[in-house]
């Protein structure tokens, strides 16, 4: 039996912010709760991971979720310092949305036993929809912008773009002036 857990009214003590008509349905865990501001009208998927904890000590740390996102099933978003998914956005199942790494410097210990590292503050643009499996760790995606099924990205993503690949790569990218998406080198160039 699947359990819905209504997040509005019941929540807005907790979370730094909830949004009115948002819903997270049977969530695998939550932590930091004060850190976490969901907006109107977000839905987020059976068995997902919602973090914002500073392990890093960071001097702020956040996880935002904007207004009519829909977060799939079993994704894991974790923030040390910020991550923020804008409006409209759409993730599948199974998507890692990170800020940090564990560290694996020193091979004399355990790679548990080492720090997290911070690494670059996370913004997923407006519109934009995450692939299944798809893995963003410490990158930021532009507004409108197609990340494909299993992939990895690690470096930022301009708006308007389709990335895949492990690295993700770019390979299509919306041209304003013929109104059409066009094929590109990696860089976003245009393949004419």
């Amino acid at each position: 039996m699947i359990y819905y857990l209504f997040v509005y009214p019941y929540y807005k003590v907790v979370f730094k912010r909830i949004g009115h008509r948002s819903k997270i349905i049977s969530p695998l865990k939550i932590d930091g709760y004060s850190n976490i501001s969901i907006g109107n009208r977000v839905n987020i998927e059976y068995k997902t991971w919602l973090a914002a904890v500073a392990h890093t000590n960071s001097p702020t740390c956040v996880l935002i979720i904007e207004d009519g996102a829909s977060i799939g099933h079993f994704n894991h978003l974790y923030a040390t310092s910020k991550i923020r998914i804008g409006k409209k956005v759409l993730t599948a199942d199974r998507v890692y949305i990170t800020d940090n790494l564990h560290s694996y410097k020193d091979v004399t210990k355990a790679i548990m036993d080492q720090p997290i590292q911070q690494i670059n503050e996370v913004e997923i643009g407006e519109g934009a929809w995450i692939g299944e499996n798809a893995c963003i760790i410490g990158a930021s995606i532009g507004k409108g912008c197609v990340i494909g099924a299993n992939s990895v990205v690690t470096k930022d993503i301009p708006d308007y773009c389709v990335a895949v690949g492990a690295p993700a790569k770019i390979i299509k990218r919306y041209n304003f002036e013929l109104n059409e998406w066009l094929k590109t080198a990696p860089d976003g160039s245009f393949i004419n």
